[in-house]
């Protein structure tokens, strides 16, 4: 992979007024060495307290000896899990390289430790011939997991298309962000094909014919439903999940943009999923809202560009209407700079869709909702389901309020107003919206942490009820990893996008995403 370098790294540089000051070579942990002075001094410290503390949770949960993360860790920094996924493994790659540069670890500490990480993944089991991660391993010593620790339950070893994603999005920066690390990150990136998970024919997309991706495969067939097939060159059978994402705003578009980049998704592939479901009489009568909209051509494929209206604005759902849905992605690929008249106007509805639902509709006092650890059980979706397509998406609060406005002509309104109970908010939803409103975003932290108490030694617990004040006191991985990317990115004027993105990858990436044009307004 031939990348051209986006910045140099400098010892001191004056840019454009502006001082840069590089993170020393010899940084200890907690010591900052100074991010870009960007905005006030003021923000620049807090950001950079919370990047020092959410580091110490990404650190407490990675198994020295293989460097994997844990999927989750108990609040004080205590029982580290002992299962991992592919996601949490490039999350925290590309936080070890956050971590580097924001000055909280030495540069020689973040070689080691990506070091680390790669052996063993080059080591540990996957599918040949397709390159791709199974999506459960033992973080300990890197064995596929075939039994649930600690209850004993069967795993049926799966690929996920988004999880191998995530994780070779990570090679991507390490190849670039550490050079004598690129050769092992640009081989085990080269080895990964994304045609495995990509069906020509749509499938379940009969609206306009384009391709789509599966959720993943089994090697051998699994309970429940599957569907046979290869989508690769090597001719065994595989088994593939019933389902496709279909859906635009996903964290799932993150294998679209590198299977295109690569040249094993076709480009017209980037049209194939659905900003609505279409205003097709009653047939979708099912999605949350009646979308508006107007059908264009993209590579000769149309597209419905469809959105729905939430208090005065225009808005590309996502399924759960979630904040991890619509923003991750945003953290490595500049959407809002190569796509003015989609994601540049979508992007901030989304936020200020979740602002407007936690402090004025429900009446929470804060924002930000998102899938995360629950604060009464294991793991739970939430989102503003207002802005979901599915009827019975995520919601904001525990008692899965419901939100029905009804379908005109096909279905009446069953619930359009109603009471939102006890408000569950996910802090990192509010740092994904850091580059669309940023005082927005450090108030609404500033009170998670000051006033909900939802703060420990390694950063923001998952999530909090703002009601009943109840905290998931535990870190998942993947969350705390987009923390680090989104106050990096903050501080580091992107650095992580320049780090993912390289030449070869916009000339493919950046001409379809600036040609699309959402029906998107914020007013």
């Amino acid at each position: 992979m031939k990348r051209t370098p986006k910045f140099a790294v400098l010892c001191a540089a004056l840019v454009a007024g502006t001082l840069i000051i590089a993170p020393s070579a010899t940084a200890a942990p907690g010591a900052p060495t100074g991010p870009n002075e960007k905005g006030p001094s003021g923000d620049i410290s807090v950001l950079q307290g919370y990047a020092v503390d959410t580091w110490a949770s990404l650190d407490a949960m990675t198994e020295k000896k293989t460097g994997l993360p844990a999927d989750k860790l108990q609040g004080d920094l205590s029982e580290p899990s002992d299962n991992t996924s592919p996601t949490n493994i490039g999350g925290y790659l590309w936080s070890v390289i956050s971590a580097r540069d924001l000055g909280i670890i030495s540069k020689q500490d973040a070689f080691h430790r990506m070091k680390t990480t790669l052996k063993t993944l080059e080591r540990i089991e996957r599918h040949e011939p397709s390159g791709m991660f199974y999506n459960w391993y033992s973080p300990r010593d890197g064995h596929k997991l075939t039994t649930w620790p600690g209850s004993g339950d069967p795993v049926d070893p799966f690929l996920s298309s988004v999880d191998n994603g995530w994780l070779a999005a990570s090679f991507r920066i390490v190849a670039e962000a550490e050079p004598r690390l690129a050769r092992s990150a640009d081989a085990l990136y080269a080895s990964m094909d994304f045609g495995y998970f990509h069906d020509l024919a749509g499938g379940a997309n009969a609206v306009n014919g384009a391709g789509l991706n599966r959720g993943g495969f089994w090697v051998t067939p699994p309970p429940g439903c599957n569907v046979p097939g290869n989508y690769g060159d090597d001719g065994s059978e595989l088994y593939y999940t019933c389902h496709h994402y279909d859906t635009s705003v996903s964290e799932a578009r993150i294998v679209n943009y590198l299977g295109i980049a690569n040249g094993q998704i076709p480009a017209e592939a980037y049209y194939g999923t659905l900003r609505t479901m279409p205003d097709q009489g009653c047939d979708f009568a099912w999605q949350e809202q009646k979308p508006t909209g107007e059908t264009r051509e993209y590579l000769g494929v149309p597209v419905y560009e469809g959105v729905y209206e939430y208090r005065g604005m225009k808005l590309v759902p996502a399924w759960g209407g979630s904040m991890f849905e619509a923003l991750m992605p945003d953290l490595l690929v500049p959407e809002a700079d190569w796509g003015p008249q989609s994601w540049a106007v979508n992007h901030p509805a989304s936020v200020r869709a979740q602002i407007e639902h936690g402090l004025d509709e429900a009446g929470y006092g804060y924002w930000g909702f998102s899938p995360a650890s629950d604060p009464f059980d294991e793991y739970a979706e939430y989102g503003v389901e207002g802005v979901g397509m599915s009827a019975d998406g995520y919601a904001s609060d525990r008692e899965r309020t419901n939100v029905d406005a009804g379908y005109e002509g096909c279905r009446e309104a069953s619930k359009p107003n109603p009471e939102f109970g006890d408000g569950v908010v996910t802090p990192h939803a509010s740092f994904l919206a850091l580059p669309y409103d940023k005082p927005a975003v450090l108030s609404n932290l500033a009170g998670i942490k000051n006033d909900l108490g939802a703060y420990g030694p390694g950063g923001f617990y998952d999530a909090v009820a703002t009601q009943s004040g109840t905290i998931a006191d535990r870190y998942l991985s993947l969350d705390q990893s987009m923390i680090m990317a989104a106050i990096a990115n903050e501080l580091l004027d992107d650095r992580l996008k320049d780090y993912f993105v390289d030449d070869a990858f916009e000339a493919a990436v950046r001409p379809l995403v600036g040609a699309q044009v959402f029906g998107s307004r914020l007013e």
